[in-house]
């Protein structure tokens, strides 16, 4: 039975174009990979369907005459503080398919707080002075991995001192930053190969994702942390010992507990001799890894990586942020993993059931903060560093991460949108129009390698002088100084429980 989608009288975005200013170049339809604007032949001029515009704003970006305008649609729903927009939105679009809504990106939830916006960094005066970072030493080295607890020295054969204490492999980094885990496949390998680039020039790591690692990728290895995931996507003894460093993914902040889809669509010649699946065959990642039902599982996978790896680079364990993360963070430990990778529910993904997305996990704030104490308080915080993810905006948002206890930060979507994303949410399509999330060769080829590793290399420097400056201003010299110093941080607006869970003091006190 054929029927009128409801929906399509209720689309996001509408499409303005300024009549007197559109020459009908066509540079619209070309750049549309949506097929909002097209060429009406009958009418002899370029005219657009509001219904298919989902807001990436390329259009608008490259009209040569600035001819177009896109808008939130003005249309409005009768005022309910119950049926929220959103939702009406969601059963149209439910009633019209029957299926799953999928998005990307990070959740939008605006009735959820985000904490970074409710903390307040000090600032020092007079009797504990500032540093000026542009005139004296300021640390931003950072060493992630186990820690001994003391360190013991003797002698070499002249006398001189020697180090006793064997110490664990640890990865350095000269931010405390690193690209979160984004898998070939889910972007192209232009976007692969701007973020290894990148990596090495910064001298810090990127996440390979779980899509495995393309061979001429290897070569940036020293700056790449492997990812296992419950797929095993081209997860091989070579892949293994690529890297500075080995992750398995438990769980991610968009979805916790669910597992991942990479559409058959987006499965090239490349992706599927790297991710070791069919060409142009789905690759789902079950929710579970099967090997995994137990801490004692972990453990064992944990050697296994260590023992295949040779014990020369450490394990990291990702998990999504969620109720009981700090008891999961311990366990995790004593499992002998070496990283802690925290993601929270604002972390982006390129496809995740929109219910799931929005309404399960929690903010990373709380949980980083939690798992920190708790690390603490059973005293073996040393054993294990801390890497928080998942809705990190700005350099301020990894000074209020590190005050919380966080090691170093993963940054995902920060780094998408220093080379154009406009976080559109189409991701699963694999039409991205600014040819991140995309396989599609033409669309990919909007994304110049060198050009969107320069733009990430800017924006890691750009935030590291930041960085320096708020830590100058606190009065402190380095980054050591102030990981876990919650007293660095001030809440504004918060209740007594949010506090204690943060760990902070409200402002004015």
């Amino acid at each position: 039975m054929l029927f009128q989608p409801i929906n399509r009288n209720y689309h996001d975005f509408s499409i303005v174009r300024d009549k007197d200013a559109c020459i009908n170049c066509k540079v619209c339809i070309r750049q549309c990979a949506y097929e909002a604007h097209y060429w009406d032949e009958s009418r002899q001029k370029v005219m657009h369907d509001n219904a298919k515009c989902v807001g990436c704003h390329r259009c608008e970006a490259l009209c040569p005459t600035s001819a177009l305008l896109i808008q939130k649609k003005k249309s409005e729903f009768k005022d309910n503080a119950l049926w929220k927009p959103e939702f009406i939105k969601y059963i149209y679009k439910q009633a019209d398919t029957g299926g799953v809504l999928l998005t990307g990106m990070g959740s939008p939830v605006g009735n959820i707080p985000v904490y970074w916006d409710k903390l307040l960094l000090d600032a020092s005066q007079v009797t504990n002075p500032s540093i000026d970072p542009l005139r004296e030493p300021m640390e931003l080295k950072t060493f992630l991995g186990a820690k001994p607890v003391k360190l013991e020295f003797g002698k070499s054969k002249d006398g001189s001192p020697k180090l006793k204490t064997k110490l664990s492999p640890n990865i350095e980094l000269n931010y405390p930053l690193m690209f979160s885990a984004m898998s070939f496949g889910s972007i192209n390998f232009n976007l692969h190969v701007a973020m290894a680039r990148a990596a090495t020039e910064l001298g810090i790591c990127y996440n390979t994702g779980e899509g495995g690692l393309h061979k001429t990728l290897y070569q940036y290895g020293k700056n790449t942390i492997v990812q296992v995931a419950s797929g095993r996507f081209g997860v091989h003894r070579d892949f293994l010992n690529a890297g500075a460093g080995i992750e398995i993914k438990v769980g991610q902040g968009a979805k916790p507990g669910i597992g991942g889809h990479l559409p058959g669509e987006k499965i090239n010649e490349m992706v599927s001799g790297t991710r070791m699946v069919p060409l142009g065959s789905d690759a789902i990642s079950p929710a579970p890894h099967h090997d995994i039902y137990s801490i004692e599982d972990l453990h064992q996978l944990i050697f296994a990586l260590k023992e295949a790896s040779e014990y020369r680079v450490p394990v990291s364990v990702k998990i999504a942020a969620v109720h009981n993360v700090a008891a999961i963070a311990s366990g995790i430990v004593r499992a002998g993993a070496d990283i802690v990778a925290i993601d929270g529910m604002r972390g982006g993904t390129g496809a995740a059931p929109g219910m799931i997305r929005d309404n399960v996990g929690i903010p990373i704030e709380l949980a980083l903060a939690q798992v920190d104490q708790r690390l603490r308080d059973e005293g073996i915080r040393n054993r294990a560093s801390i890497v928080a993810a998942g809705g990190i905006r700005c350099s301020a948002d990894v000074v209020k991460a590190i005050a919380l206890g966080a090691d170093a930060v993963y940054f995902a979507t920060a780094a998408l949108l220093a080379v154009g994303c406009t976080l559109c949410g189409k991701c699963y399509t694999g039409k991205c129009p600014w040819g991140i999330a995309t396989n599609d060769a033409k669309l990919a080829k909007r994304q110049n390698p060198d050009v969107a590793a320069k733009k990430m290399i800017n924006l890691v420097h750009a935030w590291g002088h930041e960085i320096e400056e708020m830590l100058g201003g606190m009065g402190l010299n380095s980054i050591e100084s102030l990981r876990g110093n919650r007293d660095k941080l001030r809440a504004v607006g918060l209740s007594d429980t949010e506090m204690d869970i943060l760990g902070v003091k409200h402002a004015g006190r």
